[in-house]
């Protein structure tokens, strides 16, 4: 159903309905579109509209809900086109099996390890927006992307900009990389302050338009937790070398100091479609029409270094990856549970870093995963104790 047809570049968009998916069809529309691509299968969740919109504009080969449920509704919006329909798992692993040579991975949470891992596995090249293929099976990932011969290209922007850093340079040279972080809504804020904050509030970011889990996660700085666990990984570092600096401002992307006390940074304008367009046409450069940074309009730039204390989630990333094994996908889990619980109501904005570093604290001696079930297994038990946990303290959802 999928097999490749000819000349232009083949793509899949696992998660083309969220914010990164939209984000990838406008720059493969405007580097070409279907006279430069072709589009071999595109996913998404519970939008049909949109995501038949797209498989037709795109004329894509194979489009999948991941929703069993939503199986007819996408079939029927995609009636007389001659593009082929699945759902569900299994939906999801034959999109991955298309043969295209570059996948965009942009399915959110664990969702899209199964996918992402199975593209990797037969050399596609993967352009990686799904955090938790690093953080939960880093180890896992990357021997799958060096054992098949495809080339793992980082779309988050502090990532891109630490690779866009790396070019050219000997990785042995490198002393430390800064992921910057603009700190979120609440930079500012005390606990006492954070204690009161609503959904609303918290997914409100100042320079991003991102979706709800990144926004809220950006606010409580878990994201940047994610991302050191990521960056440990995808550019083979030790723990102590990854750091993080608050850059309110959203310029420069991140930065990579060498040994010799030279600092490279990636800046820009805060568009993610910058870094999809980089991953997309790697190692050439794109034409893209994002704005342009004006240095005559920067008043400044700032720095400053994370608060801890305020903002715990690094603390617990910097926990997770000198304690090793599986404890990068036990506090995941943990925080994706306690995510879901804060928008729910069910628990205050700070009650999520509690929650997590309890789940860590009481399952320390997760050893390292030998497959995803493994990951799983112990991504379902730290989900439970996370729930129970929730369950048990009536505190949890009180002002703090």
């Amino acid at each position: 159903m999928c097999m490749a047809k000819g000349s232009p570049r083949r793509l899949t968009v696992l998660g083309s309905t969220g914010s990164i998916g939209v984000n990838t069809l406008d720059v493969i529309a405007q580097l070409g579109g279907r006279d430069t691509f072709e589009i071999a299968a595109l996913t998404g969740q519970g939008n049909i509209p949109l995501l038949a919109e797209q498989a037709r504009t795109f004329g894509a080969t194979l489009a999948v809900t991941a929703d069993d449920a939503l199986y007819a509704d996408l079939k029927a919006a995609l009636a007389g086109t001659g593009i082929a329909v699945a759902a569900g798992a299994s939906g999801l692993a034959e999109a991955a099996a298309c043969e295209a040579d570059w996948v965009m991975a942009a399915i959110a949470g664990t969702a899209g390890l199964a996918p992402t891992l199975a593209a990797a596995a037969r050399g596609a090249d993967i352009a990686l927006a799904n955090k938790e293929c690093l953080v939960c099976a880093g180890e896992l990932f990357m021997h799958a992307i060096e054992s098949a011969g495809g080339r793992l290209l980082p779309v988050d922007s502090e990532h891109s900009a630490i690779f866009q850093c790396l070019t050219g340079d000997h990785r042995d040279a490198v002393e430390r990389i800064i992921l910057t972080a603009s700190g979120g809504p609440f930079r500012t804020a005390s606990r006492a302050e954070m204690a009161s904050v609503t959904v609303e509030t918290a997914r409100s970011h100042p320079n991003w338009s991102m979706g709800l889990k990144v926004s809220i996660g950006s606010a409580s700085m878990f994201n940047k937790a994610l991302e050191m666990i990521e960056a440990k990984h995808l550019f083979q570092l030790r723990p102590d070398q990854v750091e993080v600096i608050i850059h309110p401002q959203s310029i420069v992307h991140s930065m990579v100091g060498y040994c010799d006390g030279s600092v490279m940074a990636q800046l820009g304008v805060p568009d993610m479609r910058t870094a999809i367009s980089y991953a997309l046409t790697y190692p050439e450069r794109g034409r893209l029409d994002v704005e342009r940074l004006d240095f005559t309009r920067l008043s400044r730039l700032d720095f400053e270094a994370p608060d801890e204390i305020r903002f715990p989630a690094l603390r617990l990333a910097r926990t997770a990856l000198e304690r090793g094994g599986l404890q990068p996908a036990i506090l995941n889990a943990a925080e994706e549970t306690a995510f879901h619980a804060f928008v729910a109501g069910r628990i205050g904005f700070l009650a999520m870093a509690e929650i997590v570093e309890k789940v860590m604290d009481a399952m320390q001696d997760a050893t390292q995963a030998g497959s995803i079930d493994d990951i799983m297994a112990v991504e379902g038990e730290a989900r439970a104790r996370a729930n129970a946990i929730i369950s048990a303290d009536a505190t949890m959802t009180g002002k703090r």
